[in-house]
């Protein structure tokens, strides 16, 4: 039987290493982690060797991919023109640092086009993306689904697939698919997720799908608010979760959970609970 690949989010703040430990820690075999901080563009300074110590524990244990994420104040379908070139400047030094463990997957939110309309919102994210995606990059770049708050894009797999089909290197990227997000943009994983998987599949491609952002809901179906809940305390719920997580398209994936808790102990229960249920 395969094992289940899943983590949790991480802070890198101790460094990579520190995190894989803490993985560990808790029975993960994957893990998620902000490259510098989420509301700001600070980085953390690397310690000498600390990516190649990550490298080899990763290895020594069978980790999935880890998975970066980028800060939410990226945004490269921004009207502002400073506010694209910030965007510009932290994803190519986040990539640039990400080489030094190659094979692993860079998540961000595709952008807002705050007034712009999506269109427009669409245009300026392909055209930041295609002074990144250089040939030579070893990391894949995802896309993530959104809720569709506000003047988000990526609410709908037809824009997600939009903004694939205009960079220059197609291949450079994938997505992450969020279970909260999509079932609060509409998208009904708890009543009708093989309709929902068969979509993604006939808009996107499920091979575009390389890794689960899994969260439950603190909001209703349909709300288009991004608010996650701890797993099987929110509107998904546990049994649905359960079998999204078991589903044959989806389980060999890796899951990285983004619930509320103040500590490793609330993520190493859910992880604890999830194995269980896990029928791999």
């Amino acid at each position: 039987m395969n094992k289940m690949k899943i983590g949790c989010h991480l802070s890198v703040s101790k460094g990579y290493y520190k995190m894989g430990v803490d993985a560990l820690s808790i029975d993960a075999n994957c893990f998620q982690f902000f490259t510098r901080n989420p509301r700001g563009g600070a980085t953390k300074k690397l310690a000498d060797g600390d990516l190649e110590k990550l490298t080899a524990l990763m290895k020594e244990n069978d980790f999935a991919p880890i998975l970066a994420h980028a800060p939410y104040t990226l945004n490269p379908a921004a009207a502002d023109e400073r506010v694209r070139e910030f965007a510009l400047m932290v994803m190519q030094d986040d990539l640039r640092i990400l080489e030094g463990i190659p094979g692993n997957y860079y998540n961000f939110h595709p952008g807002s086009h705050v007034g712009q309309g999506a269109e427009k919102g669409i245009e300026l994210i392909v055209a930041h993306l295609n002074q990144v995606l250089d040939p030579g990059l070893r990391t894949t770049v995802l896309l993530e689904t959104m809720s569709g708050k506000g003047s988000e894009v990526g609410r709908t797999f037809e824009e997600i697939r939009a903004i694939i089909d205009r960079v220059d290197h197609p291949e450079l990227l994938g997505v992450c698919m969020d279970s909260c997000h999509i079932y609060s943009a509409g998208y009904d994983i708890v009543n009708d997720l093989d309709g929902v998987l068969t979509a993604f599949d006939k808009v996107i491609g499920l091979e575009r799908l390389k890794a689960i952002h899994l969260n439950d809901s603190m909001k209703p179906f349909n709300s288009h608010l991004d608010r996650h809940e701890k797993i099987g305390a929110g509107t998904i719920g546990l049994e649905a979760l359960v079998r999204f997580t078991n589903h044959p398209v989806l389980r060999a994936l890796p899951f990285y959970l983004e619930t509320p808790h103040e500590d490793l102990t609330g993520y190493a229960e859910e992880i604890r609970v999830l194995r269980e249920a896990y029928q791999g």
